[in-house]
């Protein structure tokens, strides 16, 4: 469970995230969207502690994020959006160091790390280093760790960068076995597509403040829209994409 009530975030004066609430429940994929500057990412941010609450409530699965910073991180696994990795690791190594951060048991977590490696199909390099790694793998490596401690909390940002589309297939259906299992699950990302059929609802935000809450149907009914690309386009003003190109394609047109 997460619950966030009347959060507020500025950097100097410059207000990131204004009276913001939301709850996400147990076996939930909760989708968090807006656009660029939004405040999302300093949301984000908060949840998993890398930036103090300075005025309302956080708390995850039953924990106030103030009062106990280390157990709720305990609770949460995070794939931020660009994570850092050890390069001079390997996976192994890499795994074996985050188990030891959480203090897992050594015969709980070879099995993890076999079946992890096994699912996103790095076995065969599981002694190679990591800084040989191309993004997409790298970027397996950032979500098996995230899930080796068994989380009951998972924060997802952009999860899908530099994935191929077995790989991103793997990562959908492994989303829906950790929702069915009871896991609470924030997943942020830019693909409107992909949160429409993973996520059982959403919230949409706009200058940190929450402008419209519910499942993707249910946003597109109250906007009147017939997609959710089309609700969200509505609800954050976004451009209109033909006439926002317009202008190019006609400067760049081909003239045979």
């Amino acid at each position: 469970m997460i619950r966030v009530a009347d959060l507020h975030h500025a950097y100097g004066s410059t207000p990131a995230v204004q009276g913001l609430s939301f709850e996400a429940g147990v076996g939930e994929v909760l989708g968090l969207l807006g656009p660029n500057g939004a405040g999302k990412s300093t949301t984000v941010k908060i949840l998993t502690g890398l930036l103090p609450v300075q005025r309302g409530t956080v708390t995850v699965a039953g924990l106030d994020i103030r009062r106990d910073p280390l157990e709720v991180k305990r609770r949460i696994g995070y794939v931020p959006e660009s994570g850092a990795l050890y390069d001079a690791l390997t996976p192994d190594e890499y795994f074996r160091f985050i188990s030891l951060l959480y203090r897992l048991e050594p015969e709980v977590v070879q099995p993890r790390i076999d079946e992890l490696l096994r699912m996103f199909d790095l076995d065969a390099v599981r002694a190679a280093r990591i800084v040989t790694f191309s993004k997409g793998m790298k970027q397996k490596v950032l979500i098996a760790a995230a899930l080796l401690h068994a989380p009951e909390v998972l924060v997802f940002d952009e999860p899908l960068n530099g994935l191929d589309a077995s790989a991103t297939l793997i990562f959908k259906e492994l989303l829906r076995g950790l929702a069915a299992q009871g896991r609470t699950i924030l997943f942020c990302s830019h693909l409107l597509d992909v949160v429409e059929r993973l996520c059982t609802r959403l919230v949409i935000i706009d200058k940190g403040r929450a402008i419209a809450s519910g499942t993707p149907a249910a946003i597109a009914e109250q906007t009147s829209c017939a997609t959710l690309e089309d609700a969200f386009a509505a609800l954050t003003g976004a451009r209109n994409a033909e006439a926002a190109t317009a202008g190019v394609l006609s400067a760049l047109e081909w003239r045979a």
